[in-house]
């Protein structure tokens, strides 16, 4: 009898030892991956998304240290886990950003960057309008089945209880930056380009009536084109987006573009 409550109780401690390193992973990635980790989301819903992760990854992880856990091991794995965690949800945010880099270079090109003001956060609205259908198209499409998987593969890349290497880590993390930067321009191409002809044609008139005010002129005009531009293109950006950072979930490996 005995011999059975001590090997009961030294399986649950195994247990409860690999749910918690993995818990400290997915809880600092779910703080910052797109959705879960919202200013407006309470920090209780996101701990119980970290949980529900959690219970989806832990047991497809093979088991961290078979031996008795310890002050040292605690800290140490502590410490990794929780760097791993965050270089993770970084990568995903990137995306985030990008997006909302999109819709202030949007913004600013077709003079909707004060429009309706900002809700919640310093951002032209356009960028809102695009992050809010990004992150509830992502919902629909499965997000937190792809988010664990993504997680789960991430432990080949960076195991449990190792530090990733500095060098690695900065080269990942400049091309990582300048991947968000290009795919937000990229995204915001519409809008640039409308934007460059509408200062040509103002050039132009101004040119040929230099007593005309254009710029009173036109300025309904790029704010209307601006809009149409959002409603034509919003749809195909969103599923771009959508796209690469699924694609990104399935092999981190490649980067953003």
């Amino acid at each position: 009898m005995m011999e059975d409550a001590a090997f009961l109780l030294a399986t649950w401690q195994a247990v409860l030892w690999h749910g918690f390193l993995v818990f400290i992973r997915v809880a600092a990635a779910a703080s910052l991956v797109p959705g879960f980790g919202e200013t407006y989301v309470p920090a209780r819903v996101k701990l119980g998304a970290a949980i529900a992760i959690t219970m989806i990854v832990a047991p497809a992880i093979p088991a961290f240290d078979s031996s008795e856990p310890s002050f040292a091991s605690v800290a140490r794995y502590t410490m990794t886990e929780a760097c791993a965690g965050l270089i993770l949800g970084l990568s995903l945010r990137m995306f985030i950003w990008a997006l909302q880099t999109a819709g202030s270079i949007a913004a600013q090109s077709t003079s909707l960057a004060q429009l309706l003001g900002g809700a919640g956060e310093p951002m032209p609205a356009v960028g809102h309008v695009l992050m809010m259908g990004a992150i509830t198209l992502a919902f629909i499409l499965g997000l937190h089945v792809h988010l664990a998987r993504f997680l789960i593969g991430s432990y080949m890349l960076m195991p449990a209880g190792v530090f990733p290497a500095a060098s690695i880590v900065s080269d990942w993390g400049v091309s990582h930056v300048a991947s968000a930067f290009g795919l937000a321009f990229k995204l915001a191409a519409p809008f640039m380009m409308v934007s460059a002809l509408y200062n040509l044609m103002l050039g132009v008139i101004n040119r040929a009536m230099p007593q005309l005010m254009v710029a009173f002129v036109g300025a309904p005009l790029i704010t209307f084109g601006g809009l149409s531009i959002l409603m034509l293109t919003a749809g195909t950006i969103i599923a771009v987006w959508w796209r690469l950072m699924s694609g990104f979930m399935i092999d981190p490996s490649r980067g953003m573009l």
